[in-house]
Order: C-alpha cells, then structure tokens, then sequence
C-alpha cells in the first residue's frame, strides 16, 4: 500500500502527507489513543515494537516514543492533539530509503469503505494450526477497549478467550459462533474507529484469496489492435466461456480446489473429481462440499456392505492429539522399562496424612499425588530424565514440571504441575483436583498445561490396568506409566512362612536418544526407593 494511499484513507494521518516524500512509504502503527505499536519489516523480516501510551495532550521530549527503521537511524515520533508530526525530519529520508514498512492495519482498497481493522484467527499455543468460535461475547455494534474479551476460542488444547488488543466498536462478525476449522490468520471479525463507520460493513466480505496484483501489471501492454480482436471474440462467444474454463480447471491430473475445501472432501472421503466447482476458474470451494454432501453425495465408505455405523467427527483435541502421537511414535525410538514397587507403606501414610488433611480443611492426598512427588523427587537425584532432544543439543531442565495425564469426554488433557518437587503433598493434591477440574469443564489456560518437562500417565487406579507402556510427549524424554496395586504372596522371614504384600507396576517409556537403558534404570531404582519408603520424601 502506497503512503498516499494510506493517508488519503486515514483522518488521522492527513496532516502527515507533506512530512513524506517517498512512494515507498508506509507507517506502522496501530492508531489507538491506549496504546502504540509499530511493525518494521528489516531483511524480510518482520518485527513489531510496542511503544508507551500515547495521552490526548502535547508530551514532553522525553515521553516521545521511538523506533528503529532499517540500519542508518531512528526516527522519533510525537503525538499532538489529533495529528503526527516528525521531529526528527533531517533523518526520515535516509530511514525510509534503507528500511521496509508494512502497515500493521489493513486499510481499505476500496474508496466505499472507511478505515478499518480485519482481525484473524490468533495462534493461542505452539501447536496451534486451528480453531473453532465457541462463542462470541461482544455483537456487533459493541463497543471495545484493549483487554476486553471477544469471544471464546477452542484451541487445540483448550477454550481460551481472546481479548481485543485496539479500542474501536465491533462492526461486523464473520465467523459467527460454532464456527469450525477457522486457519490461523483467518480472518474472523472487523473492527472499525467511528462508530458512524458500522453500517457500511453490514454486507462487508473478506477477500477470499490474496492474490498479487502487481505482476500482472508489469506485463507487456498489447497492442489495441490486438485488444480490439480479443473483444470482438469474447463479445461474439460469451456462453462458451463458462464450460471452456471449468473443463480447462479440471484438465490432466490436477484438479484445483482451496484448502479448506481439501481438508473437508478428505474427512469425509469425497472424492474431489465427483464435484462440481462453483468458484474462480471452476476451482472448488468449501461450499462445493457441503452442498454435495448435502444433496447426498456419495462417500468413499470402507465399511463391509450391510454392516451398520455411525461417523462420529473429531474435536479439535483429539485430531492434534492424534498428529502429535503418530509423529512420536514415528520420529522418537521408544524403549521401555518396568519395575514393580511394594506400596504398602505409601498406603498407610496416605492413610495417616488424610486426617490431618481433612482436620485443616484441605484435599485428601491420593495415590497419584504420592506417585508425582516421588516422580519429581526421582528426577531431581536424575536429572538426565529430566530433558529433551533438540537436535545439536540435549536441554535439561533446572525445573521439574509434572504433567498430569487427565481424561475428559471432551479428550486427553495434561495439565502441568510446576516445581512439583519443591511442592509439599497437600499443594500437590489442591493443584491436581483443580487441574483436572479445569480440563473436565474445558477451561484450562495455555498456562495450565504448557512447559512440561515429564509425564505421569495413571490407569491403575481409576481403570484397573496392571501394566501398560504409555508413548511420549514431545518434546518430553519420558512418561511413566502407573499400573494397579496387586496383592501378591511372598516369602516371609522363616523357610515356611509367607506373608502378603500390594505392589504396584510402574513402566517408563524413554527417549532413546536422550536417555541411556542404564539411565532409565537409575530413575526407576529412585523412584521405587521413594515408593518403598514414603517418610524419605518428607525430609
């Protein structure tokens, strides 16, 4: 976007149009009376600064906020009244000729629409490629400050809520509620500065495709002869053209079709090639799809001829969890150990400490809330399983944060329990319940579940499973898999006599390429040392 453009587009930037001299240049910062921000574009890459708050009066030399553009200088910027004024003019020629600027706000192409923002799809965790509105809890019309929420956002790990970051009234929704499968950047909502601004964008849609336009202007100009000729065909055969392009679109083995629209014929096994497309060039659009599915279109079905079933769709949750599991078990060289640990004495200081816990008002302290103590404390004598793999390097952790494996009807959830070997047992046991409190209701944070350093995965009490062999988290080394308490007959301390014992299975699934057998065993020998003697973890 030319700096013309943009100030002839922008009240608030008219008074800045003899400041710059160069067709080049466009500025960067959102305008918000809260708050400023700028994004510079530096070797292609993008960088965005936040600055001080702006107030509505003439500053002072030292509240100007400043920021770098290219290699040969800064330039300063200061807010008065209703307009922005260089102070800093000698040095904006040589900034501007070495530095790129992208507008962080997408202006309006259109001379029918006024100034405005387009607000995408945010990427609220590492993994995140995705997600779905859950709902909105602004409408349109409403008015927004920074740090108000929009809406609620299912991420592929939780709902979130999603605050605004601009001061403005929100003028139109695009992506409405129980919106699915939105990409990241995607746009969602439209903001606008003048409430006055609101109703142009009743019918306002965003562009489907950003496709370039300036090479197409580059290209050589025919000749008017030449475009007379074209004219006259085009105007003589205008039914033909239809068929022509969509039969061309559909030609050789390729067959043109948008992501979205990929995505949807894949999970529900169309096949593309059985549709019909409705958009630019015959290419086939999201909407293609459901009509087709709509109208009974027949699915790619695997299932045997009479045998009845029903496709249940995934959630977000359980799709990135089944990407994240297949590339463990694909990229990681499990191993696993077990080891099997007598819990007699676990149980009866569980059953000593649950008194005092219930004479105080606290939690009662669970198996599982024993076993993540003694897992810290074990990684705390072996701090090797306590590590990831990055390639070049193996990165260990100085802090011991335990994820908890939590199964809920919406998924598996980990929430992290962090520093969980500083943390005495009853800490331990409040966190957990309202951990996996928050995951059964949906809730949890990015907080609650991000940074992780190990794993504990437990079926043993809840389900009953003796043993089982868990797969690693990434980036994790090591899960540890906790089975059910047995009670086995063992030999006593005469040659005849027998007692009885509990013991409980515990496997550890390892990265081989962090963790050495001999390692692993070393953790296990810890932790079934912690198990035995449960006083040991008190001290």
């Amino acid at each position: 976007m030319s700096a013309a453009h943009l100030l002839r587009h922008s009240r608030k930037l008219r008074s800045l149009q003899n400041a710059v001299g160069c067709e080049n240049f466009s500025l960067v910062r959102h305008f918000s009376s809260g708050s400023g921000s700028f994004i510079a574009k530096e070797n292609g890459v993008g960088k965005r600064t936040r600055g001080t708050r702006f107030s509505q009066h003439n500053q002072s030399a030292k509240e100007l906020e400043t920021f770098s553009l290219g290699v040969n200088g800064s330039c300063t910027w200061r807010r008065a009244s209703n307009s922005l004024t260089p102070s800093a003019a000698s040095r904006l020629n040589g900034s501007f000729a070495c530095g790129q600027v992208v507008s962080a706000r997408p202006f309006s192409s259109s001379a029918d629409l006024p100034p405005h923002q387009e607000i995408g799809m945010p990427s609220l965790s590492p993994t995140m490629t995705e997600g779905n509105i859950a709902k909105w809890l602004k409408k349109e019309g409403d008015k927004v400050s920074p740090g108000e929420v929009l809406c609620e956002v299912e991420t592929d790990k939780a709902t979130v809520e999603m605050e605004c970051m601009e001061e403005g009234y929100l003028a139109k929704i695009i992506q409405g509620d129980g919106a699915k499968e939105i990409k990241v950047g995607e746009v969602i909502a439209i903001t606008v500065e003048e409430e006055g601004d609101i109703e142009k964008f009743k019918d306002y849609k965003p562009s489907s495709s950003a496709e370039p336009v300036a090479p197409a202007e580059s290209k050589a100009q025919p000749e008017p002869s030449q475009l007379k000729v074209e004219e006259k065909k085009l105007t003589q055969t205008p039914e033909a053209k239809a068929p022509k392009i969509e039969e061309a679109s559909q030609s050789g083995d390729r067959i043109f079709a948008s992501p979205l629209a990929r995505k949807l014929a894949e999970d529900n096994n169309v096949p593309l090639s059985s549709v019909k497309g409705t958009g630019p060039d015959g290419r086939i659009l999201k909407a293609d799809i459901e009509d087709y599915l709509a109208k009974g279109g027949t699915r790619e079905a695997f299932a045997a001829p009479g045998l009845g079933y029903i496709d249940i769709p995934n959630a977000q949750i359980r799709k990135v969890t089944a990407n994240r599991l297949l590339a463990s078990k694909q990229t990681i060289p499990h191993y696993y150990l077990t080891v099997d640990a007598r819990v007699d004495k676990l149980v009866k200081l569980r059953g000593e400490l649950n008194p005092l816990q219930d004479a105080s008002g606290g939690k009662k302290i669970s198996i599982n809330d024993l076993v993540i103590k003694a897992a810290a404390l074990a990684l705390r004598k072996v701090p090797q399983c306590n590590s990831s793999w990055m390639n070049d390097f193996i990165r260990q952790y100085h802090n011991v944060n335990i994820n908890v494996a939590v199964q809920t009807e919406h998924g598996l959830f980990v929430p992290v329990i962090r520093d969980a070997d500083k943390k005495g047992l009853g800490t331990i046991a409040e966190e957990v319940k309202q951990l996996a409190q928050k995951a059964r209701d949906n809730s949890l944070k990015p907080a609650d579940y991000e940074g992780g350093t190990f794993t504990v995965s437990n079926l043993g009490g809840p389900f009953g499973i003796k043993q089982f062999c868990a797969i690693i988290n990434p980036p994790q080394s090591a899960i540890l898999a906790i089975g059910s308490a047995e009670k086995r007959v063992i030999p006593g301390s005469a040659e005849v006599q027998y007692e009885f014992g509990s013991f409980m299975s515990a496997t550890l699934s390892c990265d081989h390429r962090v963790i050495d057998g001999a390692i692993g065993a070393e953790f296990l020998k810890a932790f079934k040392g912690y198990i035995e003697n449960p006083t040991s973890m008190l001290l």
